[in-house]
């Protein structure tokens, strides 16, 4: 089963009532689930990249609070979707927590449904978000594949010129961008000029290596 299907929700919360209820409830729908009671045991026991899933945080905790946390995690670039539970909300609070990307923001005691609605949502965006990444980095993976002139074409194509057009512009036979414009479709595996252009929008090319005139 690969990353992006075995969904993971992370609680950190230190009312043992609540790891417990949501240890029997998550993994009966299919979650797996790790639980702590504070930030800094859940930042002792993280190791790089965490996997698709969501974060199921409270506010008040002892040391570091949930707010807190969320901001040292965007501050350390780890991407995870988080979902606030609290039994003393605040309108500051809530509202900080949403500026800094939240999925949402939830008043204890939380309704059973609401909550499972929540976490699927927040699970759906890590979801979407990973294949997205990977599919960013399999794209990446195919340019790398280029040659330095089969670059400069892709970029220019891109751009929207013809083979004249490009062929001028790196002074080059127009016959030889056909060929570069061939090998192109087919490393980057591309069926077609609009899958190729819909490819290019998903990447940040470099700029062409010739210079453009």
């Amino acid at each position: 089963m690969s990353s992006a299907e075995c969904a993971e929700v992370i609680v950190i919360d230190d009312d043992i009532r609540i790891q417990n209820a949501l240890k029997r409830l998550l993994p009966a729908l299919g979650f797996n689930v790790r639980v702590f009671s504070s930030a800094k045991e859940f930042l002792e026991n993280i190791d790089g990249e965490l996997p698709v899933g969501c974060l199921l945080l409270d506010i008040e905790m002892p040391g570091m609070n949930g707010i807190e946390l969320q901001a040292l995690l965007l501050q350390r670039g780890i991407d995870i979707p988080v979902v606030f539970m609290t039994g003393r909300a605040t309108v500051s609070r809530s509202v900080q927590a949403m500026k800094q990307g939240a999925v949402d923001f939830l008043e204890k005691p939380v309704d059973g449904q609401t909550l499972i609605d929540v976490i699927r949502n927040a699970v759906g965006r890590s979801r979407k978000h990973f294949l997205e990444k990977q599919e960013c980095l399999d794209l990446d993976q195919r340019f790398q594949s280029l040659s330095a002139r089969e670059r400069d074409v892709l970029r220019l194509v891109a751009k929207g010129l013809l083979n004249k057009q490009i062929a001028a512009e790196l002074n080059i036979a127009e016959v030889t961008v056909k060929l570069h414009r061939a090998r192109v479709m087919e490393k980057m595996q591309a069926n077609s000029l609009a899958e190729l252009i819909g490819m290019t929008a998903k990447m940040k090319l470099p700029p062409c290596s010739a210079p453009i005139r």
